[in-house]
């Protein structure tokens, strides 16, 4: 089949869209070996590392990275024993500018019958979030709210990441910090 492509470049969004995506938010990267990437990332280009979650929250360990004052834009999921071992992107990520576009994100997504894989807070970053899956098995994440680590390099404590598996508990039950006031 022959790609059209000026009729790919006259593609626009339709009128009215809900939420606007702002930025890509974060790649998260499937990797075979966690120490050894982490080690790359940090001495060789130079991020910095925010969390980790040993085996126990994440079969081969999950690293959070940060180039700036996001509480991470990139993250390392290890493959984990057992598990294939081809190398592949994990997910990416999109924030919105306030917490309503993700609930207008998540309304949109139910309206166009696309399976929703998680709603709600995750742990570290603390951001709220909705998963899903593109057309070609893709992990997105539409986010708002991710913490931002200062100069002083203070990353928020386990203690307080409260996560939940749905946006109603994650604006009810809120971190430290983070506004979930609803304009209405």
């Amino acid at each position: 089949m022959a790609l059209e492509v000026e009729k790919l470049r006259k593609m626009t969004p339709p009128a009215g869209m809900p939420f606007k995506i702002r930025r890509l938010g974060h790649v998260v990267l499937q990797v075979s070996d966690l120490e050894r990437s982490v080690t790359f990332y940090t001495q060789i280009l130079g991020f910095k590392v925010s969390d980790v979650y040993p085996e126990e929250l994440q079969p081969g360990g999950f690293a959070f990275l940060r180039c700036n004052t996001d509480h991470h834009c990139l993250a390392l999921v290890g493959a984990g024993p057992g598990r294939s071992k081809h190398i592949e992107l994990h997910h990416i990520a999109f924030e919105v500018g306030t917490l309503e576009e993700v609930i207008r994100a998540r309304d949109r997504l139910r309206a166009h019958n696309v399976p929703l894989s998680f709603e709600g807070r995750r742990r570290a970053g603390c951001q709220i979030s909705v998963e899903f899956h593109d057309p070609d098995n893709h992990s997105v994440e539409i986010y708002w709210g991710l913490d931002q680590v200062g100069t002083n390099g203070y990353v928020r404590p386990a203690s307080e990441w409260k996560g939940v598996r749905t946006l109603e508990e994650a604006i009810a039950n809120p971190v430290p910090g983070q506004d979930t006031h609803i304009n209405k």
